[in-house]
């Protein structure tokens, strides 16, 4: 079985699960750490005339993270693509056993066994919390609707303000996220990168969270670690 994949967390539950069967994956694949494949561009610019040479049995893809004209171009040329749509942590679970299974995986790997019970066993929320979640500066973008980010964090406790936005990634102006005063500001790291010094200045006297964006938008073997890696987080940004 050759496989490509052009979403990072799906590269790094394959990887995990089938030893050998990935051919290649974009520059993006980060994890597992020492991956040695062939790199095909970007998630929404891949080099799909690359991704054919690699002769794969199967692409694996997401239907938010790549673009529709790329998979039709593959398809096209022959090759066979498996789109996810990942939405929430349940469907995580789901579409990760229906991944695997494609790429061949003959029995269900520990650590999505783990990762499930992590999440199915979490305690109930002693309380809740609202925040407003930046993804992107200049323009500022935050989660909205339907995102798996917003699943994850609503389950440990955190509502976001703007679930109920028509859009799934609205641009809300700083002015008004500053308004809203949510309990806490949570910054990844990904897809832009927030750090100590970019992001918690705009956000003067309120709370902010720095939070691996790995753990928080990542379906794949982080799950098992992401509800103490975040709550660790979220805790610390109390004051």
């Amino acid at each position: 079985m050759r496989v490509v994949s052009l979403v990072p967390s799906l590269t790094e539950a394959v990887a995990r699960s089938a030893p050998g069967a990935l051919a290649g994956a974009t520059d993006w694949c980060t994890h597992p750490a020492g991956l040695d494949v062939v790199r095909v561009g970007g998630t929404k610019n891949p080099r799909t005339d690359r991704i054919v040479s690699l002769a794969p049995d199967l692409v694996i893809a997401n239907e938010e993270e790549n673009r529709e004209p790329d998979l039709a171009a593959l398809r096209a040329a022959g090759v066979a693509v498996l789109v996810t749509e990942i939405r929430d942590v349940p469907q995580a679970f789901r579409e990760l056993a229906r991944v695997l299974d494609a790429c061949g995986v003959a029995s269900r790997p520990r650590w999505l066994d783990e990762a499930e019970e992590t999440w199915s066993s979490l305690p109930r929320p002693e309380s809740r919390r609202t925040a407003v979640v930046p993804v992107w500066r200049r323009p500022w973008m935050v989660l909205g609707r339907d995102t798996f980010a917003g699943d994850v964090l609503g389950r440990l406790g955190v509502d976001h303000l703007h679930a109920t936005h028509p859009d799934r990634y609205p641009r809300i102006p700083l002015d008004d996220l500053r308004a809203a005063e949510p309990d806490v500001v949570v910054l990844p790291d990904e897809p832009y990168r927030f750090t100590a010094v970019d992001g918690p200045e705009a956000f003067p006297g309120l709370s902010c969270a720095l939070v691996s964006g790995r753990h928080l938008t990542w379906y794949g073997p982080s799950l098992a670690e992401a509800p103490r890696v975040l709550g660790r987080a979220l805790r610390a940004a109390r004051g």
